[in-house]
């Protein structure tokens, strides 16, 4: 990126260095992911150190359009705590060489317009920064992390795809049990409904007729959408915020879109639950790619099997952590471990019957709502080992 220049790589490859260490969860016996911040925490305030009034003028402007309401001096803060407690430090080029001796932290950013002059960087280097920004070109960069401090955003949700290794196999039921088990537990939940052609997750939740936002209303987005404004606006359904379809003309959701409403769920924390269509189109492609693990649910059955070989091929194109869930019951001859080894993919486990489920579907309860049902029993050890017992918990 022009106007940007790291000086450590942590922050472009974040995502990707996120996504390796999750991989190496094998099977949720791990500790999983740490832990993000509580949404009722309270949320300290940029920090933009300059006596540059033109420079001064620009991160004010673009702190107001993240919505951060910054705190400015003009040398390092007499107040304890304002530089180490900040979310995020900009350091006018001009400030640098007065905040020598600074607390080492991360989020230090040193900003300014000259090109190309050799000693910002060692400037740079003396205050710890991580990079260094010239404006105007780093401006669109810099926005989204004001806008991340703004939001409070920490560590992002931790999020999981379901996909049905063919039709009929359950992945949507599966995917609105997972959502609802994590609500249940306490813990922020966001279920998207990435199948347009799937009738509506919010049906199978018995919400259609909730009052929010579906997907048609964000078809059109690009660049960033708020976290907090997503999240407000989508109907609440079983302690649970549901993106789903209308029953209105079918809307095509583009790939940008698919990445800027995935994006915005991701930064309120928690947990997101996808429900996927089989074929991997662009916006599916973009959904894979913020995906943390994939879950393939395949029933047991040969001709199952060789449908889900297909799915499981296209999917990993995009996405490396795929993970075969096994629908019982199971024939003789034929259990989890040998459909997931045909696959060449690792056993999550095998989701039990539930005899109960479909009454209850038409009585209005969700899956999942009988917390002592099997389905609700998987779902629970499976965020008990993904997570641990408290992990993205909501305040």
């Amino acid at each position: 990126m022009t106007g940007f220049k790291a000086l450590r790589g942590q922050d472009r490859r974040g995502r990707w260095e996120r996504r390796e260490h999750l991989g190496r969860w094998g099977d949720f016996g791990g500790e999983g992911p740490p832990r993000a911040a509580g949404p009722g925490a309270a949320r300290a305030r940029p920090l933009i150190v300059t006596e540059d009034v033109r420079l001064l003028d620009d991160l004010l402007r673009l702190c107001a359009a993240a919505g951060a309401e910054p705190e400015v001096h003009h040398t390092l803060p007499e107040r304890k705590g304002s530089w180490e407690e900040a979310p995020l430090v900009l350091v006018g080029d001009d400030a640098a060489a007065r905040c020598r001796g600074a607390a080492r932290r991360p989020g230090v950013m040193l900003v300014g317009r000259e090109q190309d002059d050799p000693a910002v960087w060692r400037l740079a280097v003396e205050i710890g920064a991580e990079c260094v920004l010239r404006l105007p070109d780093a401006e669109g960069w810099l926005a989204d992390r004001l806008a991340d401090a703004a939001e409070g955003a920490a560590e992002h949700a931790v999020t999981v795809g379901v996909i049905g290794g063919r039709g009929g196999a359950g992945a949507s039921t599966l995917a609105c049990a997972l959502a609802v088990t994590a609500a249940r537990a306490g813990r922020r939940a966001m279920l998207v409904d990435a199948d347009p052609l799937g009738g509506g997750l919010d049906v199978l939740l018995g919400g259609e007729r909730a009052e929010g936002r579906r997907w048609p209303d964000f078809a059109a987005s690009k660049g960033r959408v708020a976290g907090t404004a997503l999240e407000d606006s989508l109907p609440r359904l079983h302690d649970l915020s549901v993106l789903s379809w209308d029953r209105g003309e079918t809307v095509t959701v583009g790939p940008d879109a698919m990445r800027s409403v995935l994006a915005a769920a991701r930064r309120r924390g928690g947990v997101v639950v996808v429900d996927l269509p089989r074929r991997v189109d662009e916006a599916v492609a973009e959904a894979l790619a913020q995906l943390d693990v994939g879950l393939l649910v395949v029933p047991a059955e040969l001709r199952a099997v060789a449908a889900a070989e297909q799915v499981a091929s296209r999917v990993r194109m995009v996405l490396r952590d795929l993970r075969a869930v096994v629908r019982g019951p199971c024939p003789a001859g034929l259990d989890g471990a040998w459909i997931a080894e045909a696959l060449g993919l690792p056993l999550v486990g095998e989701l039990p019957q539930e005899p109960a489920l479909s009454d209850a579907l038409e009585r209005g309860a969700p899956p999942g709502a009988r917390a002592r049902g099997p389905l609700a029993a998987f779902c629970s050890a499976f965020w008990e080992r993904a997570l641990g017992p408290e992990g993205g918990a909501r305040s």
